[in-house]
């Protein structure tokens, strides 16, 4: 069967590690519309997955961020109508450095934004701590940092230096500062040299694929350090609600 069929009849893990093991050939005219139609699927299954997770997390009073002046601070938000124009800008900023992964393009496309954090300065006492709630970061906000003038020059001063092997995308805070303490670097997705399906997702604890640490996110109910062992949050009564209408991906 062609890897979109093997896909939807719950081959998903196993389909990914074949796109991925073909490499540039990905792209060829044989293999590229097949894979578009995975990397479709697969994010309309995001999309599905983060509305129940923000349906589940309203239901609880769970505190989204209160006053949205922009689009990275909504808990989630559809695809915005210029996508394909920012989408084109964003290519033209990463060009000197490569390309952005089909992957982050498909989520921008068909999911939008995310935004799980919890509102600390409306209430300071999280639900759970150290959870790790999934952000990605709108896609406006985005454009805005990669054309501000610095990022071009921050990021060639990086490779300069080697202290990144190649340039990136910040996406979200990490999770220390989700939790409004002093933290570490943003998650990153890479920008490859070449063409690529998908690609690594810095800095983040998984140490993933982007399209891997969503599917760590949604295995966790949307917040991937939610059952770290060394702190007690009390989840189970969510997860038992959640994790059974979640879609696989």
């Amino acid at each position: 069967m062609r890897l979109y069929n093997r896909y939807i009849h719950g081959e998903t893990e196993q389909v990914y590690e074949e796109i991925y093991a073909l490499g540039n050939i990905a792209f060829s005219s044989a293999n590229l519309p097949d894979i578009e139609k995975v990397l479709m699927e697969t994010f309309h299954r995001v999309s599905f997955n983060l509305n129940v997770i923000y349906k589940e997390l309203k239901a609880i009073n769970y505190c989204f961020t209160a006053n949205t002046m922009y689009n990275f601070q909504k808990p989630l938000h559809p695809p915005l109508p210029n996508t394909n124009i920012l989408l084109n800008q964003l290519d033209l900023s990463v060009k000197p450095f490569g390309f952005v992964p089909l992957s982050l393009k498909y989520f921008y496309k068909i999911v939008g934004g995310v935004n799980f954090v919890w509102d600390y300065e409306t209430n300071e006492h999280l639900m759970w701590q150290m959870a790790d709630p999934i952000q990605i970061t709108s896609l406006d906000g985005l454009i805005e940092n990669v054309t501000n003038g610095y990022w071009q020059e921050e990021m060639q001063q990086y490779l300069d230096d080697a202290i990144f092997e190649s340039a990136f995308l910040e996406l979200s805070a990490d999770d220390l500062h989700k939790d409004n303490i002093s933290g570490g670097q943003s998650y990153a997705i890479q920008i490859t040299s070449e063409p690529s399906i998908d690609s690594n997702f810095w800095n983040e604890p998984n140490r993933t694929t982007f399209i891997n640490y969503l599917r760590i996110c949604f295995q966790n109910c949307g917040f991937p350090g939610i059952l770290r062992p060394d702190i007690n949050n009390d989840y189970q009564a969510f997860f038992d609600k959640v994790k059974p209408q979640l879609k696989p991906i």
